[in-house]
């Protein structure tokens, strides 16, 4: 299957970027190559562009498609969490600009044997880094009763996070689960018909749980953000795309505590804690795609983009 992903928010996410034509900028999660095509459009020959994904299919895509800026483009197959390290090894030490569009990317849901979706019956899967031994069938069938709960708890949200993690054991002592099908029907059986009506597919929560834990989603972002903005040249910015609450919030509360980091208890007159602003928050409220763009591109419906400027 081709690599086709269409950027969310892309026109709102290039303005924000402030792209200076001689400027440095990371895209450190590449995909098809959608938004590093434009922002590579508007470098001068001083200009650079690294774009970092460790997907390989993307990694494959987006060099074909970005191919004809030559070697203004650098690709680096590794995960945004190795930013610094791959700038370094570049011989960057500063940039201007940083984006991430979180979450899952069209092709690695529509492409049934990566084993993303639920809505056909396929390998368990769900690694984004093919490279890594994790996969979510060792996450189903070897977590713990208690692993599991928590997984779906926080990060699927589900209130029956606890029956269907209890469903999941009872089923892989009798077989292990092997698909997507299969994990589908243990998860349909763990709530109340009743409760399944006119709520979106049993599944979506589980199946959203699973791959963050599987690819660390969470994890690399919390880590990642305030090296992030340390990579930042003074005025230049940190854009990221969201697709769920937990993204979201990490993020907002990062860019809150990088613009302020004071410690100090409120009742003190002066500072003394010592900890320096690192920027601020450009956007107070997220960037929400508009009526158009979600009516040609479901995805973009939960979209939000938040942006950060370094002093």
């Amino acid at each position: 299957m081709e690599f086709g992903h269409k950027p969310v928010l892309l026109e709102e996410t290039i303005e924000h970027l402030n792209i200076k034509p001689d400027g440095v900028y990371v895209d450190g999660t590449l995909g098809g190559g959608g938004h590093s095509f434009r922002i590579a459009g508007q470098l001068s020959g001083q200009g650079r562009l690294i774009g970092l994904d460790q997907d390989d299919a993307a990694i494959s895509a987006a060099g074909e498609k970005l191919s004809r800026f030559g070697k203004q483009v650098a690709i680096v197959r590794s995960n945004y969490e190795n930013t610094d390290r791959a700038l370094k090894e570049l011989g960057i030490d500063g940039v201007d600009g940083i984006l991430l569009d979180l979450g899952v990317s069209s092709y690695q849901l529509d492409t049934l044997e990566r084993g993303f979706s639920y809505h056909h019956d396929t390998t368990l899967d769900m690694r984004m880094d093919r490279r890594q031994q994790l996969t979510a069938k060792e996450i189903v069938n070897q977590y713990s009763l208690q692993e599991l709960s928590r997984i779906i708890r926080e990060y699927g949200e589900d209130k029956f996070a606890q029956n269907i993690a209890k469903h999941i054991v009872q089923a892989r002592e009798k077989k292990s689960i092997e698909t997507t099908g299969e994990l589908n029907e243990v998860i349909k059986a763990a709530i109340p018909a009743k409760m399944r009506a006119g709520v979106g597919h049993p599944s979506k929560r589980t199946f959203q749980a699973i791959r963050i834990e599987c690819n660390r989603e969470l994890e690399v972002l919390k880590n990642s953000l305030d090296m992030l903005i340390g990579l930042l040249h003074p005025g230049g910015r940190l854009c990221i795309i969201t697709f769920h609450s937990l993204e979201d919030r990490i993020v907002k509360n990062a860019f809150r505590k990088n613009e302020n980091p004071c410690i100090c208890p409120p009742e003190f007159p002066v500072c003394v804690c010592g900890k320096q602003s690192q920027g601020k928050v450009i956007t107070r409220k997220p960037i929400l795609p508009g009526i158009e763009e979600t009516e040609s591109n479901k995805r973009a419906k939960s979209a939000k983009l938040r942006v950060f400027e370094k002093r």
